[in-house]
């Protein structure tokens, strides 16, 4: 039930607010003066207020920006005997939500206290949504590497040290370069995120740097960078292996003289932005093979994080495995699941070519086609099946030249056989979820559409009649 309070020096106003909203179940409180009625919002939770502005003691506007000082959110509705275009529209300057005259007319009042509460509570749960959508996950793992790098990031973020973060595709790198951030003193700024390999060469340096407007064709209006953006905070280099040469050497500028000039542009724009990069390649060799300038590479290179990969630490798989499950039962607001040892024991097993990406997807998997509790079989049967294309109906088996394996590996001539197939049975997968709709499935596995549809007909996938 809403709480409303109204302050009022009328005791007949009052009077008649507080019966009509009682009678529509509001809970109300009611006040004659601004002095009290501010310390009534200090000791109660409301959830909307209406104030009258020509009051003894305290004028209702003061009221008005008192109160929102105190609670900035909490919707005010401004009443008033002698209503005109000029007080609504200082109210509302001040932060009122709505302004109605005396006497109020029934439904105006209704629907406007109505109103004030819908955006009251929009306002509260975009907070909630923000706050959570910001939290940066844990790092998860006991093993003496990712002990290593949480001291590594506990050390290095309060410094203003570059930082090049080193391993595959999918181990965490995007994580350690959050926490990098999280823990600065930058933390208070933005977090720009920039992945060098999926903007086209000959746009990246407008992303980067921005441009002018009429700087090429399809420059229709003035472009601000990323450089530009994270500007008191951290830019986040995803995939910097990838960039093109003549945006590495713009780049290479930008650290060393803190200026950056848009694209057909030539203003210099002083920036102050921390560099963190990431790659999956091996810079030094592409250094050799001429891809990636080495003054660069020794620019970024102050602090080399490596983030190992899942198969290396696979006794941080239970623990990792327990945080996806709990997370993703709460996501589908499912009852808890429990998994087993055999089952933990079995992902243990498991390649993980897709790193701990690909885990999640698979924990998903086991938890939408799974029972209660997550068996040994279920990994096999659901998570990365043995053979054939029905995966329901595969079953473990033995493999005794595996030591202790469950999954018959000889049914795979070579590797590339193995993850043709198991690409194959996610795809399906993730397109039977979302009902074939490929645009959606593509966003879901963070694939472009045209690869995914490239994928479909390669692999001969059909939609069941």
């Amino acid at each position: 039930m809403a709480k409303l309070l109204i302050i009022d020096d009328e005791r007949a106003i009052r009077s008649t607010l507080r019966e009509i909203l009682e009678y529509e179940n509001y809970e109300v409180d009611d006040i004659d003066n601004g002095i009290d009625g501010l310390e009534m919002i200090k000791k109660n939770d409301y959830n909307l207020v209406l104030c009258d502005i020509k009051m003894n003691k305290m004028d209702g506007m003061e009221v008005l920006e008192t109160a929102l000082g105190i609670k900035p959110d909490l919707p005010f509705i401004m009443i008033s005997g002698h209503g005109t275009v000029e007080t609504a529209v200082e109210a509302s300057k001040k932060g009122a939500f709505d302004f109605i005259s005396k006497p109020p007319d029934l439904n105006r009042l209704l629907i406007t206290v109505r109103n004030g509460l819908d955006r009251g509570s929009l306002v509260t749960e975009t907070k909630v949504l923000k706050r959570k959508a910001s939290k940066t996950r844990d790092i998860l793992g006991n093993s003496d590497t990712i002990g290593k790098i949480k001291e590594t990031i506990e050390r290095v973020a309060p410094t203003e040290a570059r930082v090049l973060i080193t391993g595959a595709n999918g181990s965490g790198k995007e994580l350690v370069a959050r926490w990098l951030h999280e823990k600065s003193n930058r933390s208070e700024g933005q977090l720009i995120e920039v992945n060098c390999a999926a903007i086209p060469s000959e746009l990246i340096e407008s992303e980067l740097f921005g441009h002018e407007k009429g700087s090429f064709t399809s420059a229709v209006k003035q472009r601000i960078g990323k450089f530009e953006l994270a500007n008191g905070g951290t830019l986040f280099l995803d995939e910097i292996g990838d960039m093109s040469m003549s945006a590495q050497a713009k780049v290479l500028r930008a650290l060393q003289e803190h200026k950056i000039t848009r694209v057909g542009g030539e203003k210099e724009i002083d920036v102050n932005v921390r560099i963190v990069a990431a790659t999956n390649k091996d810079l030094l060799k592409e250094i050799e093979e001429g891809n990636f300038r080495m003054d660069l590479y020794h620019r970024l290179n102050v602090i080399n994080i490596h983030v190992p990969h899942l198969t290396e630490r696979t006794d941080d798989i239970p623990v990792i495995a327990q945080s996806f499950l709990e997370e993703i039962c709460g996501e589908y607001g499912m009852p808890g699941k429990k998994i087993t040892d055999g089952a933990m024991d079995a992902l243990k097993r498991l390649p993980w070519t897709g790193n701990v990406r690909e885990l999640r997807n698979m924990i998903e998997r086991l938890i939408i086609l799974s029972d209660k509790t997550i068996t040994e079989q279920d990994v096999v049967a659901f998570a990365n099946p043995s053979g054939g294309t029905n995966v329901g109906a595969s079953q473990p088996t033995t493999n005794s030249g595996n030591q202790g394996s469950s999954f018959n590996y000889d049914s795979f001539s070579n590797f590339q056989e193995y993850k043709d197939f198991a690409e194959k049975e996610f795809i399906k997968f993730k397109l039977e979820k979302n009902n074939w709709n490929v645009s959606k499935t593509a966003d879901d596995i963070d694939i472009q559409r045209s690869h995914l549809y490239s994928k479909i007909e390669k692999f001969g996938l059909k939609r069941a009649e």
